[in-house]
Formats: structure tokens, C-alpha cells, sequence
């Protein structure tokens, strides 16, 4: 006997062994796309997988350069630093010698550098005990020279505090970079200068240590200073002035204790320094 149930499941076309629902029309399965559907499907799909491809294949690729540019770099370190643990001095000297000036006045003589050069004239640093005499007698004018040549210059810009001055020459002179940072300790330095007046003197030895004395900055060195080295550059492995020669213990038994000014205070106090490369 039919029931309600049963010709309400009839009407809906449920049957009772196979239970299928009639499908409306214009709906189409999902288990039924024709094949130019698949087909155009797969295509799609290829088209986006292409370029997805691609750049994986390109981030890849700009990985393994970066990592061989980190290899690079590293292999650059380590020759630099097997050339700045056995530096060529005399390389270097031929290089730094022609920046370095004696500064001469009426009272005395040190050493200078060229610390900038442009078509306004170079500016060379010595230390302010250099030409203080000059300064405080009202003279302005010194003498810069180097061999057989003499420069008029001036004394632009003065430091007393941390015994600097800058003086001035017309011509362009070929500046010295300097270092960014301080150095090391045990680092080797080599000092041009002028000690005793005997112009394009060297000497040679290690950062040995740092001190601060009487409220100022100093970095110690074991390579000899005379008078009339002051003022001049303390300079590192690639030529690259690390501090300004100023002053040395002295006393019996006392030997290879200099004092030098650390670059960088001259470069932010009295001049624009023309700043080496770290790398």
C-alpha cells in the first residue's frame, strides 16, 4: 500500500534501491567536465605553474649569487688581512711620503699632512704645539716644506684643546685617506715626519695601546718619535692615517712609548677628512 512517505518520495524521485535525485537543468556535475574543459583547465594551470616556476628558478639564483658574493668578500678580508699582518713599508712610504709637509715658523718646526685637496686650495693638520709660538706672538703666515720646495701657507683653524691646528696652502697637494675606524691593538703603523728637521723620516711598529691623559684621547705606539715628528701621520698597512704623532714618555729606561692624536677627533674637529675604504 503507498503511503504519504511513499509518493513524497516519489514526487521527489527518490528511489528506494538506488536513491537518486533528479538533476535540475543547466546544473552540471562535477565529476562530468567535458574534456576541452579539462583540457583548458590543465592549461591554466600549466600557464600559472610556469611562471611560479620561473621565479623560484630566479630566487634561487639570486640566492646562490648572494651566498658567492658573502664567499667573495670573506676571501677579500682574509688577503687583506694577511697583507696588513706583512705590509710592504717601503710600498707605502712611496705612496704616503709626498702628503707630508715640514711646518716651519720663526720659533720652531713640526710635521703636517694633507688631510683635504680641491680646486680651493689643500689643508694640511699638524699638531697647535707646533706653531703656538707663531699663534700667540700674532702670526698667522708659516712655511711649508718638502725638499728643495718652500710654500707660503696660513693658519686657518686652530684646536689648543686637542692640540690641533689646520694650515692652509693655495696649490693642490695630494691628500692621505684616513681610516673610519681606530685601530687594533698590536696592529703595525708606520709615523712620517720630520724629527729633528730631517724631512721624510720613517719609523715602524705596533698599536701597543690607548690612553686617556689629562682629559684627552691617545692612542699608544711603539715606533720612535723625535721633535719635529709632531703633526705628522701614523699610518696603518694600506697608508691610511689611524692618528697624528704628538708626544712621547721620556725618563731613564723608557723607550717605544709614543702618544699619537686618533684621527678621527682631527677629521670631526678641525677639517673634512678624506675618508678611506674599510673594506
Amino acid at each position: 500500500m503507498e503511503t504519504i512517505a511513499g509518493n513524497r518520495a516519489a514526487l521527489a524521485g527518490i528511489w528506494s534501491g538506488d536513491r537518486v535525485r533528479p538533476v535540475a537543468r543547466g546544473l552540471r556535475r562535477l565529476g562530468q567536465l567535458p574534456r576541452w574543459t579539462m583540457v583548458a583547465a590543465v592549461a591554466v594551470m600549466l600557464s600559472v605553474a610556469a611562471p611560479a616556476a620561473g621565479l623560484g628558478l630566479a630566487i634561487h639564483t639570486m640566492s646562490s649569487q648572494a651566498r658567492a658574493i658573502d664567499a667573495l668578500r670573506a676571501d677579500v678580508r682574509g688577503l687583506q688581512a694577511k697583507v696588513d699582518a706583512q705590509p710592504d713599508w717601503s710600498v707605502i712610504a712611496a705612496k704616503v711620503e709626498p702628503s707630508v709637509f715640514i711646518i716651519e715658523t720663526d720659533y720652531g718646526l713640526g710635521s703636517g699632512w694633507v688631510a683635504r685637496s680641491d680646486q680651493s686650495g689643500s689643508e694640511l693638520v699638524t699638531n697647535f704645539h707646533v706653531i703656538a709660538d707663531a699663534w700667540n706672538a700674532g702670526i698667522v703666515t708659516v712655511r711649508v716644506r718638502q725638499g728643495d720646495r718652500t710654500i707660503k701657507a696660513l693658519i686657518t683653524r686652530v684646536d689648543p684643546n686637542d692640540d690641533l691646528a689646520v694650515i692652509h696652502v693655495a696649490g693642490i697637494l695630494p691628500a692621505l685617506q684616513t681610516a673610519q675606524a681606530r685601530p687594533t691593538l698590536a696592529q703595525a703603523v708606520m709615523v712620517v715626519g720630520a724629527p729633528l728637521g730631517l724631512g721624510g723620516s720613517l719609523s715602524v711598529g705596533v698599536i701597543s695601546g690607548f690612553r686617556s691623559l689629562e682629559g684627552s684621547d691617545f692612542v699608544q705606539f711603539s715606533a720612535p718619535i723625535s721633535p719635529g715628528n709632531s703633526g705628522g701621520p701614523v699610518v696603518d698597512a694600506r697608508g691610511r692615517v689611524v692618528a697624528v704623532a704628538s708626544a712621547k714618555f721620556e725618563g731613564q729606561g723608557v723607550e717605544a712609548l709614543s702618544l699619537a692624536i686618533p684621527v678621527q677627533i682631527a677629521c670631526n674637529m678641525v677639517v673634512a677628512c678624506s675618508v678611506g675604504s674599510d673594506q
